[in-house]
């Protein structure tokens, strides 16, 4: 590493053998606005980031909806209080369809189009075989404009593997309801659901057998780096000192929960289940661990697109370490029957508070005169709203962050019946100033966010 001038670059990286470090924002790159509107250069302002976090098997809407539209009410409905303490960095958005999740002619599929269609807009081709047909996501849209400007287009997570053929929900391909992101109509872009992975990809460089010996040795990435490092630290005041040591220490803390992981990975797996090396063993820590190595990229601008699907669409997947030992799905047809709602209700808490978690970690990071939260825009939600009904109405949809000035959080937003999702979706490119005219089955930009 090599500085020409006496400010370092936003693109300054710590360099060694089988690893790049990308580095946060420090005081000696500049100053750094926090809105990208006004009067601040391009080069000067922080820059906009957009996640996708999705749920599956929608929600108890009754639990989720605040009862009147206007500033979010001190007691939130019983799904969101994990989210109180960022009340005033959210908004709930009532009303949005993802009509293309419809059957639309097409019958049974709802759990594969909801997924599929969720960023999409568009009707994805009933089939299951290799013929598969959907959109383009946003976050494609995004990355596709943004690749000249962070090392890595895009940021493809998850927590539950899934298959990327076969028959899973009525005659759609399994790629339907395990694929968020699709970089063309026949393009789907398959999620990471291994953190090491994820974070050799973030923080490695170099060839496979450099990583095989950097894992057999144990070495940190940071140890690889350590010579930059002294060189840069030595330039550093002592405010980027201190950030630079707390960013380090996000690294090292993050390195280590994948080293405790790999170490369950020779455990003796149920018959017909191979757990992977450096999954986690529980499902809380793997979420977190992924909204970690998520708010690593956009805090180093390794990438300002991320989609995270927290569990694939149509899960089964029990939750007895919350005392919920029937599956998700299965519960999710609940009849009514008030037993099931309240489990459904302990999973939807539980995933409220997993994206409170994520919250919280954005609005920690110091970036400018912000927060990392400040200059990110989060959507949270699912492609089904009512489980039971398998309905595409009225979706439950959360939006956190401020997009560089360009939201204002905290509020209930009413729409009109059947205000198409991707019209968000339109409003949230627009904000990147990515301006776009149309998205799937976008009608125009959402009014209400600003």
């Amino acid at each position: 590493m090599h500085a020409k001038t006496s400010l370092l670059s936003r693109r300054t990286a710590l360099k060694g053998l089988g690893a790049t470090l990308a580095l946060p924002w420090l005081e000696a790159m500049g100053p750094l606005n926090s809105w990208a509107a006004g009067t601040t250069p391009a080069s000067k302002a922080a820059p906009n980031r957009m996640a996708f976090l999705y749920v599956p098997n929608g929600k108890n809407m009754a639990d989720w909806t605040p009862k009147a539209e206007g500033d979010l009410p001190a007691e939130l409905p019983s799904t969101l209080p994990p989210g109180a303490p960022y009340r005033s960095d959210f908004s709930i958005l009532t009303g949005l369809t993802a009509d293309k999740a419809r059957a639309n002619g097409d019958g049974g599929g709802d759990h594969a189009r909801a997924l599929s269609a969720v960023l999409t807009g568009c009707q994805p081709r009933k089939t299951d075989g290799t013929d598969i047909r959907a959109g383009v996501s946003v976050d494609q849209v995004a990355a596709s404009r943004l690749s000249d400007r962070t090392r890595l287009a895009s940021l493809e997570i998850g927590t539950e593997a899934g298959s990327m053929a076969g028959n899973c929900d009525s005659g759609y391909s399994c790629v339907y309801s395990s694929t968020m992101s699709w970089r063309s109509a026949t393009q789907p872009m398959p999620k990471e659901v291994n953190p090491k992975l994820v974070f050799d990809r973030l923080f490695g460089a170099g060839s496979i057998a450099e990583r095989a010996r950097r894992d057999a040795q144990r070495q940190s990435v940071l140890d690889l780096v350590k010579e930059d490092f002294r060189d840069l630290n030595g330039r550093l005041g002592r405010s980027d000192q201190r950030k630079l040591d707390e960013y380090f220490s996000a690294i090292r803390d993050i390195e280590q929960r994948i080293e405790r992981a790999g170490k369950f990975a020779d455990a003796k797996a149920p018959q017909g289940f191979a757990t992977p090396a450096g999954i986690p063993p529980t499902y809380e820590e793997h979420i977190r661990l992924m909204g970690d190595l998520m708010v690593l990229a956009f805090q180093t601008d390794t990438t300002r697109v991320c989609t995270f699907v927290i569990a694939n669409e149509g899960s089964n997947k029990p939750y007895p370490f919350i005392g919920i030992r029937e599956g998700h799905h299965e519960l999710s047809h609940h009849g009514n029957n008030e037993e099931k709602k309240s489990k459904i209700a302990q999973i939807n808490r539980f995933h409220a508070t997993q994206l409170a978690y994520v919250i919280g970690k954005l609005k920690s990071v110091k970036e400018g005169d912000g927060t990392l939260l400040d200059h990110c825009m989060v959507a949270y939600g699912s492609g089904n709203s009512d489980g039971n009904a398998h309905n595409h109405d009225n979706l439950p949809l959360l939006l956190a962050g401020r997009g560089c000035g360009t939201l204002q959080p905290g509020t209930h937003v009413v729409y009109p019946k059947d205000t198409p999702l991707n019209n968000l979706w339109l409003s949230l490119l627009n904000r990147m100033d990515l301006k776009t005219q149309q998205l799937g089955d976008s009608t125009g930009e959402l009014t209400k966010l600003s």
